[in-house]
């Protein structure tokens, strides 16, 4: 522009705006730049009168990414006046504040008077020859005073980090790091490993496109890319079809407070005060190792291991089938075998004969012997005859009474030593139709259980890949493979053990089942009158619960944390339920609990895990409340299995007498015959169970776990470890055998159950702390580069709760030539 027509504006200006000074005309006039050499510190002096203008350029070299960082300080602590510095580029600018500020939580500041940015690298040349390239740094302030500075910019040596080659730096809140990553060639995916000796101060790994700006502070950090929190350990896998440049940069954000990872804020007393001890405190040293990860054929790999193993379960159960199949021509051939028939005598080999109705309780009853015909008592008391009909099934209460023997269960029930006989006297259809009970109810919750599970999983994985934010999940990062949409495939494949091997118990109890109908439609009289009453409905049902488990415990894996870990317990639960209920089952075959209270206690048993892991972390009151509850529950459920659910009080008249009633009960039962009770053996389990589930009940009062569902899961499965272990000790104390199949079964449960609980103990994450704590647990794969400690737990604990159901198949095998007279209830 001329002088003339330059003096004229300025004129024309003053006459506009006659108030305005002359030293404020002065500062709209544009300041000449200052040439400035990479390397060498500038201080200078800045207000709203006089601002700086730095100028920088370099020749870009082809092939190479020339990255520059800026390092600011500023002595003023003045928030209302701060050092604005503005760093223009060729594609991009960029600007602070000094002193910079953060705000944390509750509304706390922090400030910073040192402050380092890495500017946005420019791209490569690619055609060789040279290229000029500039960077202007704007240093202004509207102080009215004069406010000192320092700048210095310098090239960054190490900005590309290498395959294998860890790399150390440090990083603040006020200078946070980024480096560039270019994938090698023939290497898919990487995992970017990053470590620190120390938890604190809490930072932020992020891993963005390459694009400027790039977000380097802590209020735009998780703006774009793939972030996870970080203590002391984090982990990244990164595939190169997320990046189609075959390039990233990763980003270090050092947070001005601990908050999202488990700790806590600065002291009052060191907020606001610029360079505070604090502030200087709050360096954290980090290491970054960026590998490849494993191949596709990695994947194929795993999946053929995984099939073969379960596989090779399948053989092993045709090669016993086969066995016994040729074992039961041998005897079809060379004659059956006579059972023992109790008597020292032995029982001639033949199907029931014609006068014997069908449908009668396996012959166990003569209906022409004196008192042992099917009998209903009449409102008078009087015996009358009965004759049952399908309908008796839907008779349906909390526990079967077993009403076609009113007239005398009560006295069957209080003998001093009951035989399976005293218990099986009822209809088989009936009670087997009673069984299949549970198979149905367990297939529609397994329906409605599965299918909004599946939708939520699905949502929280695409939360994840859309966001970016890895810390919804609670992975084991340095094991975690990525397939498809899936970020840790490796942990859902490991569940298909569950699905496989509860498909195969449903083929082995369904060959059971159907050798068992056919036996019992030709009328064979050792299927009929020997060897425990055969019902599958309940093995039926741990084959689905089995199943189920390994669905819900993939879908849980899916994206496991605090908000959906009752997906991966809800059926570990039912399945110790349902084996308990099995156990005793097996010898009070007419004394079947209700389906639908089975079902609804295992409800509230979960609603119970799920209010305590929301509200039980800290809360006294809750444990007092649950351990009353245990207590009282461990007490009547005791009761009920020492009298077999005839232990009553009348309360029909609500008065006094009641206690009365009680009290003379309590006597009688308990003090009377505190020197020999009536049932020794029962008395024995249940004092030994009592004390165990007391001392559950105190430790958790005591104690307080937080992880409050393994804490009920334990007791779950400690009494039927419990009740289990009574059984076999009870069974060997009765001379009774155990055969090869099952003493086999015994010692595969064994072995592997605690080979499977050493693995289950290598705790590799826990929802119960904040992301980052997790990830310090967080441990590399164990088996081929891709299976890690907690996927061998659920490939042996697969196997483990198959082999228990095998033992509870096949435990009393021995008993099938022994008439159900001689066959002891305990």
């Amino acid at each position: 522009m001329p002088a003339r027509q330059s003096a004229l504006l300025w004129g024309l200006l003053a006459l506009l705006a006659p108030g305005l000074a002359a030293q404020d005309l002065e500062v709209s006039r544009p300041s000449p730049s200052r040439g400035a050499d990479f390397g060498i510190p500038y201080r200078g002096q800045v207000s709203r009168s006089a601002e700086q203008i730095y100028s920088y350029n370099y020749t870009s070299r082809p092939g190479q990414v020339d990255a520059f960082r800026v390092y600011v300080t500023s002595s003023s602590d003045d928030l209302q006046f701060p050092v604005l510095f503005v760093v223009r580029q060729q594609k991009g600018v960029l600007s602070w504040q000094v002193p910079l500020v953060f705000r944390g939580y509750y509304q706390k500041t922090y400030t910073y008077q040192e402050v380092s940015r890495t500017l946005c690298p420019m791209a490569p040349v690619e055609e060789p020859g040279s290229e000029e390239q500039y960077i202007f740094v704007d240093v202004a302030s509207m102080a009215p005073y004069n406010v000192p500075y320092e700048l210095l910019v310098a090239r960054v040596v190490n900005f590309e980090l290498e395959t294998g080659v860890a790399f150390n730096f440090d990083a603040s809140p006020s200078q946070p790091q980024y480096f560039l990553y270019k994938f090698p060639e023939n290497v898919d995916s990487v995992i970017i490993k990053v470590v620190s000796k120390n938890a604190y101060p809490c930072s932020v790994v992020s891993v963005q496109d390459i694009m400027c700006p790039v977000y380097d502070l802590d209020h735009s950090v998780e703006f774009n890319g793939v972030y996870q929190s970080l203590t002391k350990k984090a982990a990244i896998t990164i595939r190169r079809s997320d990046f189609p440049s075959g390039q990233f940069y990763v980003v270090f954000v050092i947070k001005p407070e601990d908050y999202a990872c488990g700790g806590g804020s600065v002291p009052d007393s060191q907020q606001g005060k610029g360079n505070h001890t604090w502030n200087l405190q709050r360096v954290k040293h980090l290491q970054v190792t960026i590998v490849p990860s494993i191949k596709a054929s990695v994947y194929v790999q795993a999946i053929l291991l995984v099939l073969i193993i379960f596989l090779a379960f399948y053989l092993g159960a045709l090669v016993v089938a086969f066995v016994h199949y040729f074992r039961i021509q041998r005897k079809a051939m060379d004659g059956r075998y006579s059972p023992d028939d109790g008597a020292g005598t032995v029982a001639a080999s033949h199907p029931i004969s014609a006068g014997t109705p069908e449908g009668s309780s396996y012959g166990a009853i003569d209906e022409s012997s004196p008192g042992g015909g099917r009998q209903q008592c009449s409102p008078d008391g009087i015996p009358r005859s009965r004759t049952y009909s399908d309908s008796s099934v839907e008779e349906e209460s909390d526990f079967d009474t077993m009403p076609e023997i009113e007239c005398d269960k009560n006295v069957i029930r209080t003998k001093a030593f009951l035989y399976v006989s005293d218990l099986s006297r009822k209809d088989r259809r009936i009670v087997s139709k009673k069984y299949k009970i549970y198979f149905w109810n367990i297939i529609t919750i397994a329906v409605f259980y599965a299918l909004p599970v599946i939708q939520l999983v699905i949502t929280y994985q695409t939360v994840v890949n859309v966001t970016g934010n890895q810390d919804i999940c609670y992975y084991n990062f340095l094991c975690a493979h990525p397939l498809g949409v899936l970020s840790a495939f490796n942990n859902i494949l490991s569940n298909l053990g569950h699905i496989m091997l509860g498909f195969l118990f449903l083929l082995i109890v369904l060959r059971r089942d159907i050798l068992h109908r056919r036996s019992v439609e030709a009328k064979d009289i050792y299927e009929m009158e020997y060897g425990i009453p055969k019902h599958f409905g309940l093995f039926y049902t741990m084959g689905i619960a089995l199943t189920m488990e390994g669905v819900l415990s993939a879908c849980y894996h899916v994206c496991p944390n605090y908000s959906n870990f009752q997906f991966d317990t809800s059926f570990m639960y039912m399945i110790a339920g349902l084996c308990m209920l099995k156990l005793y089952q097996t010898r009070h075959p007419d004394i079947n609990a209700s389906a639908y209270a089975a079902y609804a206690s295992f409800a509230a048993v979960i609603f119970l895990a799920v209010i305590g892991v929301v509200f039980g972390k800290d809360n006294v009151w809750f444990w007092v409340i649950f351990t009353v509850i245990h207590v009282l529950a461990s007490l009547a459920l005791s009761t009920h299995i020492y009298y077999m659910g005839r232990f009553k009080i009348d309360v029909s008249n609500a008065d006094l007498g009641i206690f009365r009633r009680i009290a003379m009960v309590l006597y009688t039962d308990c003090i009377q015959q505190c020197s020999r009770p009536m049932y020794m053996d029962r008395m024995v389990l249940l004092i030994v169970g009592n004390l165990v589930n007391w001392s559950f009940a105190i430790f958790g009062l005591v104690y307080r776990p937080r992880d409050f569902a393994s804490y009920m899961l334990g007791i779950f499965i400690c009494n039927l470890l419990l009740y289990l272990a009574f059984y076999i000790i009870m069974k060997l104390r009765s001379s009774e055998r155990i055969e090869p199949i099952p003493l086999f079964c015994i010692l595969a449960t064994a072995f592997v159950w605690a080979s499977a609980l050493y693995f289950f103990f290598q705790n590799l994450s826990s929802w119960e702390k904040t992301p980052a704590e997790s990830r310090e647990k967080n441990r590399e794969c164990i088996l081929m580069n891709f299976f890690d400690d907690h996927d061998i737990w659920h490939f042996l604990s697969a196997a483990a709760m198959f082999f228990s159901f095998l033992v509870l198949l096949t435990l009393d095998d021995d008993l099938d030539s022994v008439r159900r007279e001689k066959i002891p209830v305990f």
